[in-house]
């Protein structure tokens, strides 16, 4: 449902893309959080990037066939409320989620993280961090697509 406060207005999104006909007027700080509530997390950036992937690891986290993200610097990102469970996903990687509703807010690299990847429908506000690309297309699940013209990668 939206909000009665949302302001759409024609525009290129955070970084521009040929289908996106509207954007929600980005206001900083952007909050969000957990289904529950106990996790809060306030961004005070711009994101850097956004899309969806369908790489089998977002899709064994969130049990969803594929994932909304954006990025923001480790520097723009703070829980103001709570603090995560972390699961290590790979070598690399970690998600942080809710110990609570089990909602996962974003991943993170374990080692050095400039950016955290945080999961665009724990925005207050998703709207205003639309999608601009797809990543991992080879892992989609086939019966799933999008309607969209975004550029597709199979890998990153």
């Amino acid at each position: 449902m939206k909000s009665p406060k949302t302001k759409q207005r024609k525009s290129s999104s955070i970084g521009s893309s040929r289908s996106a006909k509207y954007k929600v007027e980005m206001k900083l700080p952007m909050t969000g959080g957990c289904h529950c509530g106990a996790l809060r997390y306030r961004v005070s950036g711009k994101p850097t990037d956004s899309g969806y992937c369908h790489c089998t690891d977002c899709q064994g986290t969130t049990g969803a066939p594929t994932t909304a993200w954006f990025v923001v610097p480790v520097k723009s990102f703070a829980y103001v409320k709570g603090a995560p469970k972390i699961y290590r996903s790979s070598a690399w990687g970690q998600r942080e989620f809710c110990g609570h509703c089990g909602c996962q807010i974003l991943f993170r690299e374990q080692k050095r993280a400039k950016t955290v990847s945080v999961n665009t429908p724990t925005l207050t506000r998703p709207a205003a961090a639309p999608p601009r690309r797809h990543i991992y297309d080879k892992d989609r699940i086939r019966w799933f697509n999008t309607n969209d013209s975004l550029p597709r990668k199979p890998r990153v």
